[in-house]
Parts: structure tokens; C-alpha cells; sequence
């Protein structure tokens, strides 16, 4: 086990140089000029002059882009151009609320995905599994951009239970959270059924049953962890899914979050900081799939053998 993960570490590597090229050259391409943004269009052209050089955009792309990778390796993402302040804690700010609302979107969508998908692949070809899959498609269906204002308008503005955005309580996560779980369990319990109905027709689970285990420890013991592997494939993707994903649902609910922060740093041009929530963004998913890798190690031992 030791070896295999030493082995998942070492290929990391590459793929953490490339994501940060990756963010460095894409963030470089957006249209736009911080210091015209940062001047206004009246400023003259020795102020634009004096600003570029303070910021060092009058070096070459290369050096830059030399510098930008000898920050990283410090741990140093650069000084935001706007609010003066060291990205890196402008980000190490807003991770809290970020991942309290990703993890609550994940158990929200878990707790729906999972009791589903076992059940409408325990009565597959049934009412209750058309029922499930059409409640999947709608749910997989409905834009986050859509959905928020909808849950605002009802549960906020109508009825009254619920704050209409912001964080100011365990209330306020209530709307943003199931905003963005919903589409990830219509996709999550189609997988689940999918996955337990591929695993059902087993030998070992008709040996399980011979031996006098019932039929819900059987599935839940048995089935379930051996019909894990293409769940972690997909909740290790959609975690940094559900954090980008987060960018509408923070900027709609004003979650005060890594996304909403993503959202005002473009509208900014603020280069540094767009480079620094972007590379976080990244090394989620990054960090996610090595997760999923470790899971995989656990669950099936012939993951590590190979």
C-alpha cells in the first residue's frame, strides 16, 4: 500500500506543473486591462506607465510566468492588484464557507442518491424505479441558476423560513446547499442503481444468502461496497465539480465563498487572484482523484497488486 501511494505522489507531479501552466496561460488570455480598469479610461498614459511597471505587467510573458512558478513553489500566490492584500489569504479566507457548503451539498446529495438508487434497483422494471429515473432526468435537468432564485422566492420571500442569502446562520446554508446537491444526486443515483444492478447477479452474493444472511445485510454488507468503486469515480469528480459548480450558487445565495471571490476577481481583472482561485479550484479535483485512488487501494486490494 505504501509503494502504491508513493507511486500516485510521484505522478502528481506533472500533473500539478501542467494545471499550473494551465491557469497561468488561461488567465493571461482573458480579454481586458487591469491597470485601465484599475485607472479608469481618463487616466494619461505616464499613469498606465508607472502603474504597469508597479505591478510588474511590463516584463516579458516568460519572466512572469518564471516568477509566477518560483512563487508557487514558495507557497507565495502573488498580491491581489485590487485589494492589496496576499492571495493566498484572501483564498485561506473564504475556504471555510466553501467547504462547508460543498460537504453539505455531498451529504445532502448522498443522503437522497443512495436510498434511491438501492431501491429502484431492487424494484427495477417497477413503478418505483420509473418513478426514481424521471426524478433523476429532473433533477439532473434543472440549472442551478434557475433553481436558486426559485427556492429563494418560495421558501424566502413567500414563506418566510429562510434567509434570502448571505451567511449569517446554520439557516442560510440550508437553500445553497440543496441548490447544489440536487443535480449531483440525480447523477449519483443513477450510478447507484446501475452499479448494484451489475453486482446483484454475483456468485458470492448467492453464496452470502446460502449461509442464512438476510437479504438487507447482504445488499448493504456485500453489494453496496463492491458496487463502490464507479460511486467513488464519480462523487472523487464531482467534488471539484460541486466547488466550481459553487460559483453560481454563491454568487446567486452571496455565499461569501472561493467561488464568489472567483466571480468578482475575473469581473476585476485581477490576474493574481484569478490565477490563485482558479489553481485551488484545480487542485481540488487534483487532490479529489487521488483520494478516489486511495479508496480504491482499500476497497480492492487488486487496485494496489497492479
Amino acid at each position: 500500500m505504501r509503494r502504491y501511494l508513493l507511486r500516485r505522489l510521484v505522478l502528481l507531479a506533472p500533473v500539478l506543473w501542467g494545471v499550473a501552466t494551465l491557469v497561468f496561460a488561461v488567465t493571461n488570455i482573458i480579454p481586458g486591462d487591469p491597470v485601465d480598469l484599475m485607472l479608469g479610461e481618463t487616466a494619461r498614459p505616464a499613469q498606465r506607465e508607472v502603474l504597469r511597471k508597479a505591478l510588474g505587467l511590463d516584463r516579458p510573458l516568460g519572466v512572469q510566468y518564471a516568477d509566477y512558478l518560483a512563487g508557487l513553489v514558495r507557497g507565495d500566490l502573488g498580491t491581489s492588484l485590487h485589494k492589496k492584500r496576499p492571495v493566498a489569504r484572501l483564498i485561506a479566507e473564504r475556504i471555510s464557507a466553501s467547504a462547508e457548503l460543498t460537504f453539505a451539498a455531498l451529504a445532502i446529495a448522498i443522503a437522497i442518491a443512495l436510498p434511491l438508487g438501492i431501491l429502484a434497483a431492487r424494484r427495477a422494471g417497477t413503478g418505483v424505479d420509473l418513478a426514481a429515473g424521471a426524478l433523476a432526468v429532473l433533477g439532473a435537468s434543472i440549472p442551478v441558476f434557475w433553481l436558486g432564485p426559485l427556492l429563494i422566492i418560495f421558501f424566502s420571500i413567500d414563506l418566510g423560513w429562510l434567509p434570502v442569502s448571505g451567511r449569517s446562520s446554520a439557516l442560510s446554508l440550508v437553500l445553497p446547499a440543496f441548490t447544489l446537491g440536487t443535480a449531483l444526486s440525480a447523477i449519483l443515483m443513477r450510478m447507484t442503481r446501475s452499479s448494484i444492478l451489475d453486482v446483484l447477479p454475483q456468485d458470492y452474493l448467492a453464496t452470502a444468502r446460502a449461509k442464512g444472511l438476510s437479504d438487507r445485510r447482504v445488499l448493504w454488507l456485500h453489494a453496496l461496497r463492491n458496487a463502490c468503486l464507479p460511486l467513488i469515480t464519480i462523487l472523487s469528480l464531482q467534488l471539484g465539480a460541486l466547488l466550481s459548480g459553487a460559483i453560481i450558487t454563491e454568487t446567486v445565495f452571496a455565499w461569501p465563498g472561493v467561488g464568489r471571490l472567483t466571480i468578482q476577481a475575473i469581473a476585476a481583472r485581477d490576474y493574481p487572484l484569478v490565477q490563485g482561485c482558479v489553481l485551488f479550484i484545480a487542485m481540488v479535483y487534483v487532490a479529489g482523484n487521488l483520494l478516489a485512488d486511495i479508496a480504491y487501494a482499500w476497497l480492492d486490494p487488486r487496485v494496489r497488486l497492479d
